[in-house]
């Protein structure tokens, strides 16, 4: 028995059509993905007791691409004294406190923690590879 080339084609045509789903499916799941957030080095909590956040960061490794995150929970009702705290902290922070990103979350209690991982987006880990380059 011998095999036509309709059957050739008809083989081309599947392994085409296969890999071109294969392609589009990948294309809309990069588009829907959300951001990657990295696991946390170090957790820094502002509670009593606890030494001041620039002594903190002192003593965690430095490194550029390590994105530093103020999170501040408050209670219902209480949003604009969580803005004030965390305004503070990145103040307290020095030089990693003008980078910090800051999230103001509603919470059963209140809580201020500073967060060290390596989870910087995409276009700033670019820009700062980029900028290591030219220096």
């Amino acid at each position: 028995m011998s095999v036509g080339w309709q059957t050739t084609m008809a083989d081309l045509a599947l392994i085409l059509f296969i890999v071109t789903a294969a392609g589009i499916s990948s294309e809309i799941q990069k588009k829907d993905a959300l951001p990657v957030s990295g696991e946390p080095l170090a957790i820094y909590s502002d509670a009593e007791g606890a030494p001041p956040l620039s002594q903190w960061l002192a003593e965690q490794a430095p490194d550029q691409r390590q994105q530093l995150s103020l999170i501040v929970r408050y209670e219902a009702g209480h949003a604009p004294e969580a803005a004030e705290k965390a305004i503070e902290m990145a103040r307290a922070a020095g030089p990693a406190g003008q980078s910090a990103r800051i999230i103001l979350e509603q919470g059963v209690k209140a809580e201020a923690l500073a967060v060290l991982a390596f989870d910087q987006g995409e276009e700033k880990m670019a820009q700062t590879l980029q900028q290591d380059r030219q220096n």
